[in-house]
């Protein structure tokens, strides 16, 4: 996690980056038939008991081969369905030997709802998992077969894996946040302001005018969701995009990469949750004037005690 400028800290919005790329995202949209793209036979070559989000109790019937990635989906949440690679969701994941049924790794599977993460930060891990995890929605626990090129050379190697040797894979999909603001235009009449554009993603593109930037702090929503509220003490999950006043260039985004996560700036409380919301700050302290658009993606749960 990285400060990009000292006004970006005065809204306490730090951006997360990628250190690599993921593969090329073969999602279409939010064109999404996950059944048909699944394998049901999948489902036979492993039991899997306990509750979603929970430490699985898994039998693998070894020994399990496949030429290509394949998954189904033992249940099915009703979460946000996930229909980009840079999309927050939070899973937990175990892998288990195709040959051996012996488990190879486990995550955490203690409910913490903070280990906020995209399909792309776990495809850099395991570059099956994007087909696994394409249209999944929140709630679901998903049984798949990963291939060695799948898992990747490194981890086959790591765990003493046999170079033809598939890997199954329990991924429990605690929940999925939002892609982008969604909700409501709201109307705005203030003169002198950047107009926001969208693409079809969601992602913004800011129009800054040539007039003089404002003196004091501004606050829009564009766009008002009908989620959860922000509260003064919230964690919440946003994606931002800032523009330099003057330059009108980008300083810095975090769409595409991996979610933004931290406590709720004051400029955020009180709004819902997918929202977008336009701030304008002013030149203060050599920094210059910045206008920032920021997508309400999701609140973190508070753990339970």
């Amino acid at each position: 996690m990285r400060k990009t400028s000292a006004v970006l800290a005065t809204l306490s919005l730090a951006v997360l980056t990628l250190t690599g790329c993921a593969s090329a995202p073969s999602f279409a949209g939010d064109v999404c038939d996950r059944e048909a793209a699944s394998t049901a036979s999948v489902k036979d070559s492993v039991s899997v008991e306990g509750e979603v989000g929970e430490t699985p109790d898994v039998t693998v019937y070894s020994p399990v081969k496949g030429d290509s990635t394949s998954f189904a989906d033992v249940i099915v949440g009703e979460g946000n369905t996930l229909t980009s690679t840079s999309q927050p969701m939070v899973l937990d994941i175990a892998f288990y030997g195709g040959e051996s049924g012996e488990k190879l790794y486990e995550s955490e599977f203690n409910g913490d709802a903070s280990r906020v993460h995209s399909i792309s930060y776990w495809a850099e891990r395991s570059a099956g998992l994007e087909t696994v995890l394409e249209c999944a929605t929140g709630g679901s626990r998903i049984v798949a077969v990963l291939t060695p090129e799948d898992f990747g050379e490194a981890n086959v190697e790591a765990f003493g894996l046999a170079k033809d040797e598939n890997v199954v894979a329990i991924v429990d999909l605690q929940d999925v946040y939002l892609a982008r603001a969604e909700g409501a235009s709201q109307f705005n009449d203030a003169r002198g302001l950047p107009s926001v554009v969208r693409a079809p993603d969601g992602t913004p593109g800011v129009i800054i005018p040539d007039s003089d930037a404002p003196t004091e702090a501004v606050t829009e929503t564009l766009i008002k969701g009908d989620g959860a509220k922000v509260e003064k003490d919230s964690t919440v999950v946003t994606n931002i995009m800032a523009v330099g006043w003057d330059d009108k260039t980008v300083t810095s985004s975090s769409w595409g990469a991996e979610p933004n996560i931290g406590p709720a700036a004051n400029e955020l409380v009180g709004a819902t949750v997918g929202s977008q919301l336009l701030v304008v700050v002013p030149e203060a302290d050599g920094n210059p004037a910045t206008a920032i658009v920021v997508d309400i993606l999701g609140i973190v749960p508070v753990p339970e005690q």
